[in-house]
């Protein structure tokens, strides 16, 4: 005879492997985070560069800096947001 979804899903087993899923799942979420510390670091190392050859562009490549620092930083937010709503909104 089949089991009901119910009590598969009730049983202990089952919550098991859904708290080992829920972790599993936080922990390759947060794997963009390092994506974003890469780019951080791109971007700024870019910065340096490009103010060695050129210094007389200081204030514009610092502002595409701060903007591009941002834009990377974000995707490392929203990597962090999606693993906390996996730990603890599933």
């Amino acid at each position: 005879s089949q089991l009901g979804c119910r009590s598969i899903r009730s049983s202990a087993a089952c919550q098991d492997i859904d708290t080992a899923a829920k972790f599993i799942g936080a922990g390759a979420a947060t794997v963009g985070v390092a994506g974003s510390g890469a780019g951080i670091g791109t971007v700024f190392g870019s910065l340096i560069i490009g103010y060695a050859r050129n210094p007389s562009l200081k204030q514009q490549l610092f502002s595409y800096a701060i903007l591009g620092f941002a834009l990377s930083e974000a995707m490392g937010l929203f990597c962090l947001m999606v693993a906390f709503l996996i730990l603890f909104a599933m």
